[in-house]
């Protein structure tokens, strides 16, 4: 990669993309961002476009709501591409749309390589999440000194796509785990007891998880509002799970429920809100 190389440009900076800029701030890079619902961000250089951002930099991070957007603003660059860029796309998307739009870039002679981050905003930004790698050997070699600086546990899974396929088991295993949390809860609370006691009694026990660290007290306390991760996201996530599921034929009987949940949290007009507001699905009534 030509050009200086501690500069990144990092195209969507909402929670995650703004953790990750400001990770990287901290760690020594040159950080531009570019995002049209977000015109300005302290601590990052911000580009009118990303035709511009592109041009200022050879490594672009990619932290976009889905596979079709982070594809769609691929697109737009057009031109724009050259192979000098290398994309590093930290987007939870469908693992087909992956591949197909690694094989976009390679057709400009940009390199492409999934880093998909398991873990909230937070952990991020402290460099405490775990990065799920896709892509050849040498890409992810040539990307080092960047994703070293992003995250000190990272998994090198497989080629474009692998990575993922594999955060979408994570999130399927950790989503379940915050349902389980909000329903034992609500639970709690309708049998009277208060939730913070349970919250303590309960990380004395082996049903303390990381999940109950995590969201026990948001949960407890409805404390939402900023969210760490929204809640529909996550429903974003399972949808796609389950869509992966039923095209390979393996059975997801817990997240087809964990879905129903979260699309009534959803209706309850929660979906920008934390992931821990799941547990009003459970406490303001029947599914």
């Amino acid at each position: 990669m030509g050009g200086v190389s501690n500069r990144v440009g990092i195209i969507g900076v909402g929670l995650l993309g703004s953790a990750l800029g400001q990770r990287l701030d901290g760690q020594g890079w040159e950080v531009l961002g570019h995002d049209p619902a977000v015109p300005e961000l302290g601590g990052l250089t911000m580009c009118g476009s990303a035709v511009e951002l592109a041009g200022r930099c050879d490594t672009l991070l990619l932290s976009l709501p889905s596979s079709a957007v982070a594809a769609e603003v691929v697109g737009a660059l057009g031109q724009a591409v050259t192979g000098r860029h290398c994309f590093i796309d930290t987007t939870t998307g469908e693992p087909g749309e992956m591949e197909a739009l690694g094989q976009a870039l390679a057709k400009h002679g940009a390199v492409y390589i999934e880093a998909n981050v398991a873990g909230s905003s937070a952990l991020a930004k402290r460099g405490e999440a775990t990065l799920f790698l896709g892509g050849s050997a040498e890409t992810i070699d040539r990307c080092r000194p960047i994703l070293e600086a992003l995250a000190a546990k990272r998994f090198h899974v497989g080629l474009v796509g692998a990575a993922s396929r594999f955060k979408l088991v994570h999130n399927l295993i950790l989503g379940l785990n915050r349902a389980a949390l909000a329903e034992g809860l609500a639970f709690a609370e309708a049998l009277g007891f208060d939730a913070n006691d349970a919250l303590a009694i309960l990380r004395e026990t082996p049903a303390a998880s990381a999940a109950l660290e995590a969201k026990g007290e948001k949960m407890a306390k409805c404390d939402f509002d900023p969210p760490q991760a929204r809640l529909s996201q996550h429903l974003k996530d399972v949808r796609l799970i389950r869509k992966l599921a039923g095209e390979i034929g393996a059975g997801t009987p817990l997240s087809e429920t964990h879905q129903t949940l979260l699309e009534r949290a959803e209706a309850l007009g929660l979906g920008e809100s934390d992931n821990a507001a799941v547990i009003e699905a459970l406490r303001r009534g029947n599914l």
